[in-house]
């Protein structure tokens, strides 16, 4: 995946607008703390507004200006003059001569090297200083430079007779040319020169400190303070990497003196050829991939993070202290990329793992529940836990003989129970419920795992009036369908709430996720109580304490529990809680405990009189209270 990545990514390095990217790197890094020369090796005279406001002349000014300047400067004992200004055209005679008679060796003029690009090639045109001025024994110097594709100045001029180069010579400290592709060292903002106003400059004794100009390099140039905004257009101002930091244009005679120090002192940079940083790009990539080896993790990220302030940081410091430019961008985009490659890989196939748990469970949760186990897997808790859970057991009413009556239409009873079994499973997994099993014709589901569901018995109990919703609308369906033949199906319920071992269980070679423990004995025993009782539902006491507030219950008897001496309690949901006040319900709710009471006392008659108007009292328990009167005439008068 390195060696993929890295061979991607190794032809940008050579697709030029990739190389603005690159510059502007350089420009924030190179202007971090950059290496000052000890002494400034120019002094700037800046034709600025005040000079044109004192002189009161329209730039450009007539040459004798320029004469006296010349004058002034040389008798102030500066050692080179150097005008940042191209003289080649021609003005008045009277003034051109009155120039011609002040220059000598120690002047530097500006020329100009124009490149016009034509269809049969490029024509490269040197425009110099008139003659006069030259054969006077003035030096020109190129001025020109090369600008970047975004307009900013970042390349030192490689001609031997530059202008800064000149200026050098003639003070006595010729310097080697920079190798092509050198880089300006920057050394801060607009006016970080020592910069003299013209006007002053033509009087130094009245208006500078003593010896300002003794021994020094002065160059003559442009200064306008309307051309230092990064948006506003003026003649010879340029963008510099301390642009982007001060918003700020530098005129071109501050850049020709910040190429005169870098000539001077050699702290111009050297970008890195490309076959190195084709190196450097795979050894982003290599690295990135041995800190990601053994997956994703936040290790990684402190990782990424760490590679990433290395190859800046790196950067930096060889710029800094090896005056070598060595652009971090690709190879930090290499690393960054073997990273976001890993994660993706990892995240893919957390995203498989999470659909193969979300298939595996649909078959047995909601799909709620699903979701929500997809986006916390670590609530599935693998093995067993204790966990209080409601228990619900389902069976359905006369199977056996409607068994016996269609064995030789195997494929028609198979179709019947798989509509009732459809709807009876929706019940439960609308209601958030886990189906741990179907037996048969009986379905077994539980609450509160494998996520918490505080209200497990309420939603357990609204499970079960769902399934006997369904069961009344499938038989009305099968009436539709098949007349008076169609099979009538019932179903009797049985749900409990205790303590339970959830989680999987089975072999090695097989496992379920499935409850164990007492309450799903007796919730089991509770489902096959509810034929014997005539009831559809029977609830355990302690779904039924939970159910108290929602439902009208009813206690239908106390029963042995396996491993206890004393007897259970199980009740069954007569109406919604909603019906509470209906005053047949409050009655039943009022004598059911009597009656109860008397059959348990022996109290024939009693319990006849109050099982017979029971009975009345709740048509839908019928079949119950059939039952309790026949337990009551049984008893002994």
């Amino acid at each position: 995946m390195a060696g993929l990545i890295a061979a991607i990514l190794i032809p940008v390095l050579f697709f030029p607008p990739f190389r603005l990217i690159e510059a502007r790197l350089y420009d924030i890094l190179s202007v971090i703390s950059p290496p000052l020369p000890a002494q400034p090796g120019a002094v700037i005279v800046a034709i600025d507004e005040p000079s044109i406001g004192e002189i009161g002349r329209r730039w450009p000014w007539p040459r004798d200006i320029h004469a006296k300047l010349v004058e002034s400067l040389r008798a102030a004992g500066a050692k080179v003059i150097a005008f940042d200004i191209i003289f080649a055209d021609p003005t008045t005679e009277e003034s051109d001569t009155a120039l011609a008679k002040v220059l000598g060796p120690d002047v530097v003029l500006a020329a100009d090297d124009v490149t016009t690009p034509l269809e049969q090639g490029t024509q490269v045109t040197r425009v110099n200083p008139l003659d006069p001025f030259l054969d006077a024994g003035a030096v020109a110097g190129i001025a020109s430079m090369h600008l970047d594709g975004d307009a900013y100045l970042r390349r030192m001029p490689s001609m031997s007779d530059s202008f800064a180069a000149e200026a050098l010579r003639l003070k006595g400290e010729p310097q080697a040319v920079a190798p092509d592709g050198a880089l300006i060292q920057y050394f801060g903002p607009r006016r970080s020169y020592p910069t003299a106003s013209y006007y002053q400059a033509l009087d130094p004794k009245n208006f500078l400190p003593p010896n300002y100009f003794k021994d020094k390099v002065v160059l003559v140039g442009l200064s306008l303070q309307a051309a230092t905004t990064a948006d506003a257009g003026a003649p010879d101002t340029f963008p510099t990497p301390y642009t982007l930091t001060e918003g700020t244009l530098t005129a071109g005679v501050e850049v020709q003196a910040t190429i005169l120090d870098n000539l001077r002192h050699n702290l111009y940079l050297l970008p890195v050829p490309r076959p190195v940083m084709v190196l450097l790009v795979i050894a982003g990539a290599f690295l990135a991939a041995a800190f990601c080896t053994r997956g994703v993790t936040w290790r990684t990220g402190l990782s990424a993070v760490f590679l990433l302030a290395f190859f800046i940081v790196g950067a930096w410091a060889v710029l800094r202290f090896g005056r070598v430019w060595a652009p971090p961008a690709l190879p930090a985009a290499a690393a960054l990329a073997v990273f976001g490659s890993r994660f993706g890989l990892d995240y893919a196939r957390e995203r498989h793992l999470r659909r193969t748990v979300s298939e595996a469970f649909s078959r047995y949760l909601s799909p709620d529940l699903v979701a929500q186990l997809a986006r916390d897997p670590s609530a599935l808790k693998l093995g067993g836990e204790r966990r209080n859970l409601s228990i619900l057991f389902c069976d359905v009413r006369g199977f056996t003989t409607l068994s016996e009556k269609l064995k030789d239409e195997p494929e028609r009873l198979t179709t019947l129970i798989n509509r009732l079994l459809d709807p009876l499973s929706e019940a439960v997994l609308s209601e958030g419920g886990t189906i741990d099993k179907y037996i048969g014709d009986c379905v077994m589901a539980f609450w509160n795992a494998p996520l918490p569901s505080p209200d497990h018995p309420l939603r357990a109990a609204r499970a079960a009036m769902r399934m006997l919703a369904a069961v009344e609308t499938l038989n009305a369906e099968l009436r539709r369908e098949q007349g008076d033949d169609a099979p009538v199906f019932a179903i009797g319920v049985g749900i409990n709430t205790g303590d339970c071992v959830v989680g999987n269980v089975g072999s090695r070679w097989r496992y379920d996720y499935s409850v164990l423990g007492d309450t799903v004995n007796l919730a089991a025993r509770l489902e096959s109580l509810s034929k014997e009782y005539g009831v559809s539902i029977v609830l355990g006491p302690a779904t039924a304490q939970a159910l108290q507030e929602h439902f009208v219950l009813i206690e239908l008897d106390s029963i042995a529990v396996k491993g206890r001496s004393e007897k259970s309690a199980i009740f069954t949901i007569v109406a919604p809680g909603e019906q509470r006040q209906d005053p047949a319900l409050v009655e039943l709710t009022e004598l059911q405990p009597t009656l109860l009471d008397s059959i348990a006392a022996g109290r024939r008659v009693e319990a006849l009189a109050l099982a017979q108007h029971c009975q009345t009292l709740a048509p839908s328990l019928s079949k119950y209270y059939g039952k309790v009167l026949v337990k009551a005439a049984s008893l002994p008068e």
